[in-house]
């Protein structure tokens, strides 16, 4: 990807619905809840038990999962440094637009690099960015290791894995921390919840 290539002779669209029109229709908040941690920490599966909780109290959501994302808008990205970046300035572009049209967004990304889950944050003009550290150890993350990748990359199958042969670089002040390596998905859950009502979010 080139950073010189920019677009040109385009003017901000402004929508006629506003996204505080959106927001009192769906009766909550727009948000970024942005799920970070090793691979195996459980950031998918806590966004989608969230996300499951979120439904059964009638808000609108959607879950922007690493993999699915990687199939389409960032399929033409491998896994280098560069690439990565790039992936989450992607995530968080989108990100935007679905808060802007009302929805509670759970992104579910490894996004390794603390700034570019800063540069991720600063996309967000109104402060709508909640980092929940899912914090399990490389241990139990290997030890779960869902998908093989860990052994993979230990045998160096897979090159600049997270964790292994790639940096990752915790959050120093997210918005929550869960032990995701220590508690049950209800509990886990349920700290997202008590987060979005302390944060009046959801009512």
């Amino acid at each position: 990807m080139s950073s010189n290539q920019k677009s040109s002779n385009v003017v901000w669209h402004q929508a006629t619905i506003t996204r505080e029109k959106r927001e009192e229709l769906n009766n909550h908040k727009s948000a970024v809840l942005w799920f970070t941690g090793l691979s195996g920490a459980g950031k998918s599966t806590l966004a989608l038990a969230v996300e499951e909780q979120l439904y059964q109290r009638a808000c609108r959501t959607f879950v922007l999962d690493g993999d699915n994302v990687r199939h389409g808008l960032c399929g033409d990205l491998g896994f280098s440094i560069e690439d990565r970046t790039e992936n989450i300035r992607r995530v968080g572009e989108v990100a935007k637009l679905f808060t802007e049209g009302g929805l509670i967004v759970l992104t579910a990304f490894i996004s390794p690099l603390r700034s570019d889950r800063e540069s991720a944050r600063n996309v967000m003009p109104h402060g709508d960015f909640l980092e929940i550290f899912c914090d399990a150890s490389l241990e139990v993350c290997e030890d779960r290791d869902v998908k093989g990748l860990y052994k993979k990359a230990r045998s160096g199958e897979i090159p600049e894995f997270t964790g292994i042969s790639s940096p990752y670089e915790a959050p120093v002040n997210p918005e929550l921390i869960v032990p995701t390596g220590q508690l049950s998905l209800e509990e886990s859950s349920q700290k997202v919840i008590d987060l979005l009502l302390a944060k009046s979010i959801i009512n």
